[in-house]
């Protein structure tokens, strides 16, 4: 399983990786795994106010309806709109063309309450013993 060292993670498995003053986040591979295929993604609208742990959006697989969780505070700048014609990408590739909203973050401390992928790591290990 594929856990980029780039990037911090949440305990619900969103990945968010800083990108200056943004923070481009998706689901984890771990996540995109138990869920199986995805059929359905549920976007903000670009411009939302998102506070850290704020629900933004769903994704919808074969098995499960799961929430997205923000990982910081911020803008809403950027969808990938194109995971929505194409929503194999986020099993495919969940850390690249897979990525779903691109967040300007408005307090960049809150990066330090995210895990770091060692720490991702031993959740998905320890969860899946």
């Amino acid at each position: 399983m594929l856990i980029p060292d780039d990037r911090k993670y949440s305990v619900t498995h969103e990945w968010a990786k800083v990108e200056g003053d943004k923070v481009r986040v998706g689901i984890s591979d771990h996540a995109q795994e138990e869920l199986g295929d995805v059929v359905y993604l549920d976007l903000p609208e670009v411009g939302r106010i998102l506070s850290k742990g704020d629900v933004f959006g769903a994704v919808e697989s074969v098995k499960a309806v799961s929430d997205l969780y923000a990982p910081v505070s911020g803008e809403v700048v950027e969808t990938n709109t194109d995971i929505l014609n194409h929503t194999e990408r986020v099993n495919e590739s969940a850390y690249d063309e897979g990525w779903i909203i691109l967040i300007r973050m408005s307090d960049p401390s809150e990066l330090d309450g995210l895990l770091d992928a060692d720490a991702y790591r031993q959740i998905v290990e320890e969860a899946s013993h």
